[in-house]
């Protein structure tokens, strides 16, 4: 029986260059809400979060959801789901792939403060 799963992809810690998360494996999810929670931002700092799929076979990533660029404290989320309305930089009407994961690349080298998990949609 297929259910979702939620996590953890970056615990909450300051960082000030681009982070990626672990590889993440889809068994049987359609989808997925990407959580973003900005605690801590400095001024003129930016944080751009992409939502990338893996070629099985060469083992490159490419972003399927580009979210704007976070450039204040709070909550933030990204939806991946084949047949839901897009919204520009929030939701993206595409399937998950087997191997994902989430990159955020700062504007800067301004420090941000932030946590990102997920919650696949079945």
């Amino acid at each position: 029986m297929a259910r979702n799963i939620s996590g953890t992809l970056l615990a909450s810690a300051a960082r000030t260059a681009t982070t990626s998360s672990a590889d993440q494996s889809n068994y049987n999810a359609k989808g997925v809400r990407v959580f973003i929670n900005v605690t801590v931002h400095a001024v003129s700092a930016a944080l751009v979060p992409t939502i990338e799929v893996k070629d099985p076979v060469s083992g490159v990533y490419t972003a399927i959801a580009t979210g704007a660029s976070i450039t204040t404290t709070g909550h933030t989320v990204i939806t991946v789901y084949p047949g839901a309305t897009v919204a520009a930089n929030v939701t993206l009407s595409n399937a998950l792939s087997k191997t994902w994961r989430v990159t955020m690349t700062p504007g800067n080298a301004n420090s941000v403060t932030y946590s990102v998990g997920y919650s696949t949609i079945v």
